[in-house]
C-alpha cells in the first residue's frame, strides 16, 4: 500500500475537517483531493432529533445491492454518532453521492445474514468494531420513492 493509500488519521477537530470536506465535495461534484482522494464517501443530511436543524455528516459507504450501506461507528467511539440518533428519530434523510443527490429512508440491518454480507463489503467495519464494546450499527440507505 503506497503512502497516499493509507487510511487517513482521525483529525483532532472533526467538525472543522468535515466542514472542509463538505465544502470541497459540493464544489467538485463529489470529487475530493488530498488524503480523501478516491475514498467512497457520501454526505448524509439528517434532521437533528432535538434541534430540528439540518445536519450534514461525511460518511464512508459501500454499494449494497441497489442501495448504499454505512456503519454508525464514529471511528470506534463508545457511543454512536449523532447522525445515527437523528435517523432513529426520523429515518428520512438526503444523500449526496458524487454528483447525485436524493432522498433516502434509513434501515438498520437486523438480519444476521444481511449484516454479514454487508460486513464483507465494508473492510473497515471489523477494525472499527475492535475499538468498542458496543455493536456498531449497520444501515442501508434506501432510495425513497
Amino acid at each position: 500500500m503506497s503512502s497516499d493509500q493509507k487510511r487517513p488519521q482521525v483529525p483532532t477537530d472533526m467538525n472543522a475537517f468535515n466542514a472542509k470536506v463538505i465544502e470541497e465535495f459540493r464544489a467538485n461534484h463529489g470529487q475530493l483531493s488530498g488524503q480523501m482522494a478516491g475514498r467512497q464517501v457520501l454526505l448524509l443530511t439528517t434532521k437533528g432529533a432535538k434541534s430540528g436543524k439540518q445536519r450534514t455528516a461525511v460518511i464512508g459507504y459501500r454499494p449494497h445491492r441497489d442501495e448504499v450501506a454505512v456503519i454508525a461507528s464514529a471511528n470506534g467511539a463508545p457511543k454512536s454518532p449523532a447522525w445515527f440518533h437523528n435517523l432513529k428519530a426520523d429515518p428520512h434523510a438526503t444523500v449526496e453521492v458524487g454528483p447525485d443527490k436524493y432522498t433516502v429512508r434509513a434501515r438498520v440491518v437486523d438480519d444476521p445474514d444481511e449484516r454479514a454480507e454487508i460486513a464483507r463489503k465494508i473492510e473497515y467495519l471489523e477494525p472499527q468494531q475492535a475499538k468498542t464494546s458496543r455493536e456498531i450499527p449497520v444501515l442501508v440507505l434506501e432510495r425513497a420513492s
